[in-house]
């Protein structure tokens, strides 16, 4: 699933109830780190909940795997990497996944310490893509 058709489906819900419900399906479909790497590695600091990413760069494209142990979080995780994987490093490191989040209307409806925690995920992951730039 692209961007355009993350929001393209996330503008067919009817209402917020419909909207979380699609992120926490989105969560179970996608957000599948295995628990063996679930790791000190993968973890990011900066969430209420626990949350995993993995960043790897192949082919010249971004792949991003995550996870997390609360349902809504492990959906936003999804739409993180949704957002982020299959672009190369510049893409990505280009995308203003701010500016998404805000024509999702998600930043207004989520509580500051989830944005908190997707800003913390976006962090890490862009630091990690621009470390394997640099390897």
């Amino acid at each position: 699933m692209d961007q355009k058709q993350l929001i393209k489906n996330f503008n067919r819900c009817i209402d917020w109830e419909d909207k979380y419900l699609y992120i926490i399906s989105l969560g179970e479909k996608f957000a599948r780190l295995p628990e063996t790497l679930q790791t000190e590695q993968t973890a990011i600091y900066g969430c209420q909940s626990q949350v995993w990413i993995q960043v790897q760069v192949e082919q010249g494209k971004v792949q991003l795997l995550g996870s997390s142990d609360a349902a809504l979080v492990k959906g936003l995780v999804a739409v993180v990497c949704l957002l982020l994987q299959d672009k190369t490093p510049k893409q990505l490191l280009e995308t203003n996944i701010k500016s998404i989040f805000a024509e999702l209307g998600l930043q207004q409806q989520l509580t500051p310490a989830r944005n908190q925690g997707i800003e913390a995920m976006v962090k890490s992951i862009f630091k990690q893509v621009q470390a394997l730039e640099m390897a």
